[in-house]
């Protein structure tokens, strides 16, 4: 619970910004502000922690998607570190349900790899060269994390599904289930397994994605599952937590 206050996590958006559907994960309102029922994150984190597990568990892998400046950073680090794939900027139309084509872009993206790596660049025009380069900076920027993947992903993690909403759409094209970090401005009916919380503040965003990368790392490691967010004590009531963010302002 503390890790969660001293992230954000329970941070919401203006109530003149929310989805209704969003209600039953909300606390109150604190000056415009909706605070989010952090006894529900807890457990839905821990809910979000042994899907992500058993995914990897059983073979499969993940794509992480976070294209929002918040995220971008946290979503290639986290993937990287469990072995998995992400996007992390723009995503492009298509990327999984146009997989194949996509596939002809990312054979172009290793093929001017090689050529840098194995000297055909030095006996190149210059300008040609820069050209390139060019391009091979903008396929990495867009597809470098899935380059390697090596086939549609069992299960996204998302980071704004509201801001990833053609990511959304082509997961439910596909029936790909969607773990996701869902803000009060967003509608839980669209994900599989729902995260409540502050998807804005980069404390909190890299606290949830680190969370479901570890779920990842131990189900392919084969270890018991365990979440490092605090527990909920037992006594600890919702007056409690309103005590906890009374007077604190978003981030």
């Amino acid at each position: 619970m503390k890790q969660l206050l001293e992230a954000g996590v329970h941070f919401g958006h203006q109530t003149r910004r929310w989805n209704p559907k969003m209600k039953r994960y909300i606390f109150t309102e604190r000056n415009g502000i909706y605070i989010i029922d952090l006894q529900k994150t807890v457990k839905l984190v821990d809910d979000a922690y042994n899907y992500m597990h058993e995914v990897a568990e059983n073979g499969g892998i993940a794509l992480f998607v976070g294209t929002k400046k918040q995220a971008q950073d946290a979503v290639k680090d986290e993937a990287i570190r469990s072995g998995q794939y992400y996007v992390n900027h723009r995503w492009l139309g298509g990327t999984l349900t146009n997989w194949d084509t996509i596939q002809t872009r990312i054979k172009r993206l290793k093929k001017i790899k090689e050529m840098q790596e194995d000297g055909t660049f030095e006996v190149l025009p210059k300008k040609e060269v820069g050209i390139l380069l060019k391009e091979l900076d903008k396929l990495e920027k867009y597809l470098g994390g899935i380059k390697d993947m090596p086939r549609i992903p069992d299960v996204m993690f998302i980071v704004d599904p509201r801001k990833e909403r053609i990511a959304v759409q082509e997961a439910h094209k596909l029936n790909i289930p969607i773990v996701a970090m869902v803000d009060t401005n967003c509608d839980p009916d669209e994900i599989d397994v729902v995260i409540p919380s502050n998807d804005d503040a980069i404390r909190a965003v890299k606290l949830i994605v680190a969370k479901m990368a570890d779920a990842f790392i131990e189900g392919n490691q084969g270890e018991d599952v365990a979440v490092d967010v605090e527990d909920l004590d037992k006594d600890t009531s919702l007056e409690d937590i309103e005590k906890l963010v009374e007077g604190d302002n978003a981030e």
